[in-house]
């Protein structure tokens, strides 16, 4: 067992940081190659550096936004779904999360489009945070859930407050189950951001369906390998986030 440990400890380290690396790597080597081709009127107006640098920082505000939202609302709300008062409800707005992401991101989009009217940023980002929310809520109240109760008594017992005990034993042994459940929910919001274009959001999913409009394979490939990347890199940033803010012997 200690043998396995030390390959997979092995694995995880030459993943951590060979990953960035053939993410830049290959990510760098397409981009260089389209823009470097051959390219029709069609193409040079769409692959350019400017073009691919703000779909590339739209498709990362919303991946953003969508993680700030999630984060504000899916840890307060795991945090109070799992005290005494609320524990009641969780059934229900984890019912509700679930409906959220099991739903396709595509019809939750464009549902909230056509129940709002409204278009761009938040246009995309509401409803991916509502399909995004569920592994941060669950991890939260698993993570919580899973401290063991004599820890909790032992707080209690040398005087700590409820809020006290949340705050310095229950929320640092959950840290590990909340990043996991965040870092999911980030590849999800990356991958699922692609559908922005559909309503005016912008991001990468823009040169995909530009490229698939128009028959230009270039820009196809030049979109769906920067949207793949960014996910990868964002997966490795979550691991890293892991790595970092996790409390040292919990694993």
């Amino acid at each position: 067992m200690e043998r396995r440990g030390n390959v997979t400890s092995r694995s995880d380290q030459v993943r951590l940081f060979a990953q960035p690396v053939l993410v830049v790597v290959i990510v760098a080597a397409v981009v260089i190659w389209a823009l470097s081709s051959d390219l029709n009127a069609n193409e040079l107006e769409t692959l350019n550096l400017s073009t691919i640098l703000t779909l590339t920082g739209q498709h990362i505000l919303i991946t953003l936004a969508v993680t700030v939202l999630v984060v504000l609302i899916g840890v307060p709300l795991g945090i109070a779904l799992t005290r005494p008062g609320l524990r009641v409800a969780a059934p229900v707005f984890l019912l509700v999360a679930n409906v959220g992401q099991a739903a396709p991101a595509l019809g939750v989009i464009v549902l909230f489009f056509l129940w709002t009217n409204i278009e761009g940023l938040w246009a995309v980002t509401i409803p991916l945070v509502f399909y995004t929310l569920l592994p941060v809520l669950r991890n939260t109240m698993v993570g919580i859930r899973q401290v063991d109760p004599t820890l909790i008594d032992a707080a209690r017992g040398i005087g700590m407050s409820s809020g006290g005990v949340l705050r310095r034993v229950e929320l640092p042994l959950a840290v590990p189950l909340i990043l996991a459940g965040l870092r999911t929910s980030l590849v999800l919001a990356v991958g699922t951001a692609t559908l922005a274009f559909f309503v005016n959001g912008g991001g990468l999913g823009e040169l995909i369906d530009t490229g698939y409009k128009l028959q230009l394979n270039s820009v196809m490939y030049v979109g769906a390998v920067l949207a793949i990347g960014l996910a990868l890199l964002v997966d490795w940033l979550g691991g890293i986030a892991e790595r970092v803010l996790g409390p040292r012997g919990v694993s």
